[in-house]
């Protein structure tokens, strides 16, 4: 979906600099998510308790790579790609932290997935691309400024859909529909509100059976 969403946005392919910008977005967008997951990968694994190979949080920082070069993938080079990638794996695993310490209720990291990589990707076009390179960008380490119009864009953002959050969040509280239940969460919401009979019959009906090797033969 992503290499759709990315290249898909140049729009036009119908010349050779059209295509060579779809193809720069692509491995851009390749390069960034890499990156991310390894730097996850290797911090759960290595570094923060309980050193455990960590495969759900690996695909968050794939998630956390993609949308941290969303806003710049067409406008840098791929070696900063690979920058905005690692950076985008520590962004999303020191805000996962701070999530849990702060006991926010987020059991699929979305806002350290999109929001504070998001937020990442949106500063990041402000830093890097180099205007020689004709691709469009204006980085601050370029002596460009785009990185004063991301910070103006970052603080319309955070205000305008940080109000109207509050306002849904607290409207919903007030009706009692914020979050489910602590007896539906124990149980899953899959049992309270969805279809595991459906779902999961699969797995009931065709049960993998152990086997031996000889039975290859």
């Amino acid at each position: 979906g992503w290499y759709g969403f990315n290249p898909g946005s140049t729009l036009q392919m119908h010349s050779v600099g059209a295509a060579n910008t779809a193809a720069l977005v692509a491995v851009n967008t390749t390069l960034a998510p890499c990156c991310a997951a390894l730097v996850v990968f290797a911090a759960r694994a290595l570094v923060f308790e309980p050193r455990r190979l960590d495969v759900g949080a690996m695909c968050n920082g794939i998630l956390a790579g993609l949308v941290s070069i969303t806003g710049p993938c067409g406008f840098v080079r791929p070696f900063e790609a690979i920058i905005i990638g690692l950076l985008g794996g520590c962004v999303y695993q020191l805000a996962s932290m701070a999530m849990q310490r702060a006991r926010f209720d987020d059991v699929v990291d979305a806002f350290a997935v999109h929001g504070a990589c998001g937020l990442w990707g949106l500063v990041a076009a402000g830093l890097f691309g180099d205007p020689k390179e004709g691709l469009g960008g204006n980085g601050f380490f370029y002596s460009g400024n785009q990185l004063q119009t991301q910070m103006f864009a970052a603080l319309l953002i955070i205000l305008w859909v940080g109000g109207l959050s509050i306002i849904a969040f607290f409207i919903l509280r007030r009706v009692g529909l914020l979050r489910l239940g602590d007896d539906i969460q124990e149980a899953g919401a899959d049992v309270a509100e969805h279809l595991p009979k459906r779902a999961y019959s699969f797995l009931e009906q065709n049960e993998v059976k152990p086997f031996h090797a000889s039975e290859l033969a």
